[in-house]
């Protein structure tokens, strides 16, 4: 595995793995590596000549300056981990190298509706300093496929947009949710939770679990309520328990509303932040290729 802390060292290499032909695999992270995150790595290495990993910690999506501060960062660890598997490159570059003085990295793309619900409404300009780095990293990289994972389901929204809006040449590869053995979504901020907050923390997948097997009985609105409630009453702060329309993340009225549908959380773990997600129904099939 090679390792560049440089854009210019990293793009002087992919320029001869483009002329010998070969494809390249880009999965972006912010560190502090899980399973879920090995998994877009190899399932980039099985679909790609050549994989690139980035760990950037970005500064511009986080609106709580507390919770940059508090994201873990494992660097040592996450390199031993991409060692064990099929990694050709881990990029791993400062602040000062995504954002170079002189470099105007902003987007002027308009994403609707879609940045402004969900996650959107809890965290203002999370969105906009998402899509910047990822379109940064892409035209460092310039790779021909983008490997994400489903549990940033909102996220996965705004970059197919983004792609769209730009008529970009990479392809975009969702990833399924991988998930610890008890149902929670494996996540870098589950090694915060609390002994008594990982435990119940397995809640969000059994509600979600509960709302995808009664979809034939029981009204949206009434399963997002009776989640609220069953999460509060748990201990937990919920923020939204929204079943929406899959493809513009709008809310749904009757389950036969829409043929791609989604179930969205996020709560409050004490003073941890989870969010999870279930496709409730989905017969566009295409939209997570």
């Amino acid at each position: 595995m090679f390792l560049f802390k440089k854009v210019a060292d990293l793009q002087q290499y992919l320029q001869k793995v483009s002329k010998e032909g070969k494809t390249v695999g880009f999965v972006p992270t912010m560190g502090a590596l899980h399973h879920g995150h090995l998994s877009l790595v190899n399932r980039a290495s099985s679909e790609t000549d050549c994989t690139v990993v980035s760990i950037f910690v970005n500064p511009t999506q986080f609106n709580d300056k507390k919770d940059l501060e508090k994201y873990p960062r494992t660097l040592g660890t996450d390199i031993e981990m991409l060692s064990s598997i099929q990694t050709t490159v881990l990029f791993v570059p400062s602040v000062e190298e995504i954002y170079p003085k002189g470099l105007d990295t902003t987007l002027d793309l308009n994403f609707g509706q879609l940045a402004t619900v969900l996650e959107g409404a809890f965290r203002p300009g999370h969105f906009d300093g998402m899509a910047q780095v990822v379109h940064r990293l892409l035209d460092i990289v310039k790779p021909d496929r983008l490997f994400m994972g489903q549990k940033d389901f909102q996220q996965l929204t705004i970059v197919r947009s983004m792609l769209k809006q730009l008529n970009h040449k990479t392809a975009l590869v969702v990833c399924p949710i991988i998930r610890e053995k008890d149902g929670l979504a494996m996540s870098s901020r589950n090694r915060r939770l609390t002994p008594v907050y990982r435990k119940k923390a397995v809640l969000l997948s059994q509600i979600l679990s509960k709302v995808k097997s009664n979809i034939d009985n029981r009204r949206p609105e009434s399963m997002s309520k009776m989640a609220m409630k069953t999460l509060t009453e748990a201990g937990f702060r919920p923020e939204y328990f929204e079943i929406v329309d899959g493809i513009t993340l709008q809310p749904i009225q009757h389950f036969s509303d829409a043929t791609f549908i989604v179930a969205l959380t996020a709560v409050w773990a004490g003073d941890i932040r989870l969010i999870d997600n279930m496709i409730l129904k989905e017969a566009q099939k295409a939209v997570l290729a």
